[in-house]
């Protein structure tokens, strides 16, 4: 008869349960790293990001009139704040009256140009004729003075060939010196008006040049929006004196924002330009989800690019793992649909799949350029003001 094997204890059962749990735990999390997980890098360090339009003034003035708040909404073009024009608007009048000015002095030249001209031909036919009457006093004082010892002619009418002679050598003398003074004044004038007209000559340009700016000045005393955006930090208050260049608000395009996402150094090993980004937003947690793709990365750490960066060359050095900064577009369907803030945080996924993209983008990459309209159409009016002014005072 065969033995009965003992029972096992119930400590040794859970034990051999307990063990084949972590066993196939760990082929499970081998199996999900393998086929999934080691294709993503994650981060949580990521922020949204946009650009904060700084509005500056590029005049001096007072504010007399505001009309936005912080958080308004604002279209490229809308006027914002109003200084006190009176100083460059009397400035702008100084300068409209001297170019008027300069315009005639300068238009006198180029008449001057023909008067100068028709006097020189003037001078020049009455010294060709005088030049004719000396000759003829020359010889009519050599027909005369043999005849003097003849007695056909008489001493008196010799001496009056003889003064005769003596005027019309003057006065070919002052011909002479007239011609070349008018020769040398239209020679003078010519050099301030040779290769030039009224409307490009130096000084009319030089005086045009500060009408511009006057007017300039004046449309600069109402700062408008470069861009669509909303208000951010308003400083400037009602009656405040405010100087060229002193931050009056911001402006911040929600429209045109992306997200830096903070990697660590070993996990940019496989990250490449133009892969997909999954993202959520700690706003609207995991129910919605953004997607976005790699649009850059950035030329050094965030240690790098510090206010105060670290000294890495001292006695007590202790390795700190550097984060790069990751630049990921989002899609702007998703996030008109979903509106995001600057500065909020995020969740990054990048997909590491497709490793065919670049590191660094090249001359080749795309680029985004960013610019306004909204001060062109100033130039071409203080043009337009100027040319009438000039047309005004110079007969056309």
């Amino acid at each position: 008869m065969s033995e009965i094997p003992p029972a096992q204890s119930p400590r040794k059962k859970w034990l051999l349960i307990l063990l084949s749990f972590f066993v196939l735990s760990g082929i499970a999390y081998t199996l999900y790293w393998y086929l999934h997980s080691r294709h993503y890098e994650y981060s949580d360090d990521a922020y949204v990001t946009s650009n904060i339009v700084q509005l500056t003034p590029q005049v001096a003035g007072t504010a007399i009139a505001i009309a936005v708040n912080e958080t308004d909404f604002v279209r490229a073009g809308d006027v914002l704040v109003t200084l006190d024009s009176s100083n460059t608007r009397v400035a702008l009048q100084e300068a409209e009256a001297q170019l008027a000015q300069t315009v005639r002095e300068v238009h006198t030249l180029y008449t001057a140009n023909d008067s100068l001209t028709a006097k020189l031909a003037q001078h020049r036919a009455e010294l060709d004729q005088a030049r004719v009457d000396l000759e003829n006093a020359k010889k009519d004082l050599l027909r005369r003075q043999p005849l003097v010892a003849t007695g056909a002619v008489s001493q008196e009418d010799l001496q009056h060939a003889q003064t005769v002679l003596a005027a019309a050598q003057s006065h070919v003398a002052a011909l002479v010196a007239a011609v070349n003074a008018a020769l040398q004044q239209l020679s003078g004038n010519q050099v301030l008006t040779n290769g030039t007209s009224v409307h490009n000559h130096p000084r009319v340009l030089a005086a045009a040049a500060r009408v511009k700016l006057a007017y300039l000045d004046v449309h600069r005393s109402e700062i408008v929006a470069p861009l669509d955006g909303y208000v951010g930090r308003r400083s400037v208050q009602l009656g405040q004196r405010v100087a060229i260049g002193v931050p009056m608000m911001t402006i911040i395009p929600l429209k045109q924002i992306w997200v830096e996402a903070n990697y660590k150094e070993a996990q940019l090993r496989r990250i490449r330009l133009g892969q997909p980004v999954a993202l959520t937003a700690d706003i609207y947690g995991t129910k919605v989800d953004y997607h976005g793709r790699v649009a850059g990365i950035a030329s050094g750490t965030g240690a790098a690019f510090a206010l105060l960066p670290a000294q890495n060359a001292t006695g007590n050095w202790i390795k700190v793992v550097q984060r790069v900064p990751v630049r990921i577009a989002l899609d702007a369907r998703e996030v008109a649909a979903h509106p995001l803030r600057a500065g909020m945080s995020m969740e990054a996924t990048v997909d590491l799949t497709d490793m065919s993209g670049a590191m660094l983008p090249d001359a080749s990459s795309p680029k985004q350029a960013v610019q306004t309209q909204v001060y062109s159409g100033t130039e071409h009016a203080a043009d337009s003001l100027i040319d009438k002014i000039i047309r005004s005072n110079s007969n056309g």
